[in-house]
């Protein structure tokens, strides 16, 4: 491994999914929470972890790296799950932390070459080459639609079976090899619900690192049927008018985002 670089950095360090924060009080004697800074690393590295240069959006360099066991809450220091980290630090910060996991969960996932065996030889901060045969490996992209599917005045909320909590969401599922988004949509939402769509379009995109996601988010129409739920996936749903909400996704998802949109479309149509 090359020699780290002697500037400030923040460092993200992780135990499994858990994100190591400093922990600070103010001179009100609130406690702030932060994301290690400075030129060493907070901790030493678990036996085989390769600390990584990671490059955000912003062109800015951290690093990151794995522990071997979780680090005991104390005045200095406290671990917290990736998604749980979003109550903590700032948003800027939660998505560095969700780039950072991506790339630790790839390093552990490519370290022999899926062609051949052999192990893997890290050329770049995002590519692994294999010495024998030469294969690249990259940091995979699973790619997922969520659309919110608008009825009148309602809109269709479901329960995954996979969900943390009792909140409702939208429909998403995974893209298919020779699939366009937009049919992506619909046969989700035909296969989980048993309705037909129309007049879907794009909303935005959101990275979802759990472990290493894209989320798609459409907005679409209800056309025709009754809903047939996939019980595998899906163990509740209806539609819902603003007036009976039930528990709704937190800030932090794109599917928040679109609920937000649509419950403000609906005042202002009313205003």
């Amino acid at each position: 491994m090359k020699e780290l670089d002697q500037n400030p950095t923040q460092w993200f360090v992780f135990f499994k999914d858990q994100l190591l924060l400093k922990k600070e009080r103010t001179e009100k004697g609130e406690i702030k929470y932060s994301v290690p800074y400075g030129t060493k690393p907070p901790l030493k590295p678990g036996t085989g972890s390769t600390i990584h240069e990671v490059f955000l959006p912003t062109d800015e360099m951290v690093h990151a790296f794995d522990i071997e066991q979780l680090v005991e809450e104390t005045e200095d220091w406290i671990m917290v799950n990736l998604r749980g980290s979003y109550e903590y630090i700032t948003l800027d910060d939660y998505k560095a932390a969700g780039k950072a996991y991506q790339i630790l969960y790839w390093d552990q996932h490519s370290r022999f070459c899926p062609v051949c065996g052999t192990p893997t030889e890290q050329q770049t901060a995002i590519m692994k080459k294999c010495p024998s045969c030469a294969y690249e490996i990259y940091p995979p992209i699973s790619t997922a639609i969520i659309v919110l599917i608008r009825r009148g005045e309602e809109l269709l909320l479901v329960h995954a079976r996979n969900f943390r909590g009792t909140f409702y969401g939208l429909v998403a599922g995974f893209l298919e090899p020779g699939e366009t988004l937009e049919q992506c949509v619909e046969r989700e939402v035909m296969e989980e619900t048993g309705l037909k769509v129309k007049n879907i379009t794009y909303f935005g995109n959101q990275p979802w690192p759990y472990p290493s996601g894209l989320m798609v988010g459409f907005i679409a129409d209800y056309e025709d049927g009754e809903i047939k739920l996939q019980k595998d996936e899906l163990s509740a749903g209806a539609f819902y008018s603003k007036e009976n909400l039930p528990e709704i996704p937190r800030k932090l998802s794109i599917a928040r985002k679109m609920i937000d949109w649509w419950l403000n479309q609906k005042e202002e149509l009313k205003s």
